[in-house]
């Protein structure tokens, strides 16, 4: 029987069709999950930076005022500090005018 030489076994169609394609799926699915990660650590880093600069504020209200705030409305308003409502949670809870408050920020995304 006459086999051609351009024939070939139809396995080698499918390995070579298929290892594109693997290859393709395996990059498209390490740039999702990279973007993931990348999302997660801005979330974060945007939580870690607001409750410092809460915290640098609250330190600098007790320097120049002689106590601690009692709200955060009233950091909010004299020592510049701008909290996106729609992405953190802020909380603050003061036991005395003279012990650091507690601050805590939430992400709600």
């Amino acid at each position: 029987m006459y086999k051609s030489i351009y024939r070939k076994n139809p396995f080698d169609f499918l390995k070579a069709a298929l290892l594109p394609i693997l290859f393709t799926a395996f990059i498209i699915s390490m740039i999702i999950f990279g973007l993931r990660d990348t999302e997660y650590a801005s979330r974060a880093e945007g939580i870690r930076t607001l409750e410092d600069s809460i915290r640098r504020a609250v330190v600098m209200a007790y320097a120049i005022e002689g106590r601690y705030p009692e709200s955060i409305e009233h950091i909010e308003k004299h020592f510049g500090i701008h909290i996106d409502r729609d992405r953190f949670i802020v909380h603050y809870r003061i036991f005395a005018s003279n012990i650091l408050p507690e601050i805590t920020v939430l992400s709600l995304e």
